[in-house]
């Protein structure tokens, strides 16, 4: 888990955390946009700590780490801890188990919400908090804008997708490889409050995109070389390379005719298996990704997830990739009998 950013602050104001999926866009740009909304809607002498979330093999929460007068969590799992008084998220799996759903119906604070048919949780957010709390969402309308388009993939095609033209395409993937923990943190007050294409040019910012662009084009030369695409489902496996930030829509630039894919990527502390669908396929997606990745302990969308593996479970992930691959292709194979 990730600590930092603090925001404004004052003697005697409130403390709040606000625990947001980290290495994200739409996971940095929710805790953005709640902390403007919380300050000029809910309280505005406070203090906001920022705290990443990340998708792994074992508990995803540590307890004592809800420490704020308030807690919030924003496009991330639910936590029934009684601790946690704010939660925002989108995903089809939020839940991680079926006492935390139940945990949820039930609450009565009118500060819970979930809704798995918005494209992104920072639109869901400024919905709510204009419907339910009379916040202006017009100063952040860009934000929202793309959020929804990076988080949805609603580009018009993959050339787009990959070559990252738009200012918020290039700080999705500085966000995606934050070089140290205090950065997304840093980063996430400026979200709500400046220009995007403002916020590429702080000096904190713009020197890391020079060396993730050269990244980014070595990356697609390894999955140029590793992708396999064959029933209309691709497979590759970049655990040997340090590339887990890899654009995701490469793979169905380089192969068109794919519907799904299917990827292993490594870093210092998990195995990852991900799982898309192409978003300009040349067929409609059928499977349900989610249920998928769920059945390993993974999440996420009907048409993108992914399966957290710690370092040391490898095969783990071989085994689950290969099998979702086959499932996949197999699926493929019967919807052209």
């Amino acid at each position: 888990m990730e600590h930092g950013g603090n925001l404004g602050k004052l003697g005697n104001s409130l403390r709040v955390r606000i625990f947001y999926h980290d290495k994200c866009f739409d996971g940095a740009s929710s805790a953005a946009l709640f902390a403007r909304f919380y300050r000029e809607r809910i309280r505005g002498d406070v203090d906001f700590t920022f705290s990443g979330l990340l998708h792994r093999a074992g508990a995803l929460f540590d307890e004592e780490d809800f420490d704020g007068d308030e807690n919030a969590i924003v496009d991330f799992k639910y936590s029934s801890s009684p601790k946690i008084t704010w939660w925002f998220d989108h995903h089809q799996s939020a839940f991680l188990s079926p006492e935390d759903a139940a945990h949820f119906e039930q609450d009565q604070s009118n500060r819970k919400f979930y809704d798995p048919d918005f494209k992104s949780c920072t639109s869901f957010i400024a919905m709510i908090a204009q419907q339910r709390f009379g916040f202006d969402p017009a100063p952040v309308a860009d934000l929202v804008h793309w959020t929804d388009i990076i988080d949805g993939a609603l580009y018009p095609d993959a050339k787009t997708a990959v070559e990252m033209q738009a200012p918020a395409m290039k700080l999705t993937m500085v966000i995606e490889s934050a070089p140290d923990q205090k950065f997304v943190p840093n980063l996430i007050p400026l979200l709500a409050e400046k220009p995007l294409a403002q916020i590429l040019e702080e000096p904190f910012v713009a020197p890391l995109l020079p060396p993730l662009l050269k990244r980014h084009e070595i990356s697609m030369e390894i999955l140029k070389q590793r992708t396999e695409c064959k029933d209309g489902t691709i497979f590759f496996d970049i655990t040997d390379h340090d590339l887990e930030g890899y654009n995701k829509f490469v793979p169905y630039y380089l192969h068109p005719e794919s519907i799904y894919s299917v990827g292993l990527s490594k870093s210092s502390f998990r195995v990852k298996v991900s799982v898309g669908s192409n978003p300009w396929a040349p067929e409609e997606p059928v499977v349900n990704l989610a249920k998928i990745c769920e059945r390993y302990g993974g999440g996420g969308h009907a048409r993108v997830g992914a399966i957290s593996f710690n370092v040391d479970q490898h095969a783990a992930a071989i085994k689950a990739s290969q099998e979702i691959v086959a499932e996949l292709r197999g699926a493929v194979r019967q919807s052209h009998k």
